[in-house]
């Protein structure tokens, strides 16, 4: 009996830890994501420098 309850215990630990290393890599990817989100933000809200193309020049 003794080595059925070492192994339920040692699947339940396994178990949790990949549970938790579940959750770590779905943190990480929110942060990314977020930092994503931040920069690209920061980028469409920055001006545009002249002769970068943002206005057609027809003149020429």
């Amino acid at each position: 009996m003794s080595d059925m309850a070492t192994a339920a215990v040692a699947t339940k630990q396994a178990l949790f830890l990949h549970k938790a290393q579940i959750a770590m890599v779905k943190k990480q990817h929110e942060m990314e994501m977020s930092l994503i989100n931040m920069l690209t933000e920061a980028v469409e809200n920055a001006p545009r420098p002249d002769g970068t193309g943002a206005v057609v020049n027809k003149s020429a």
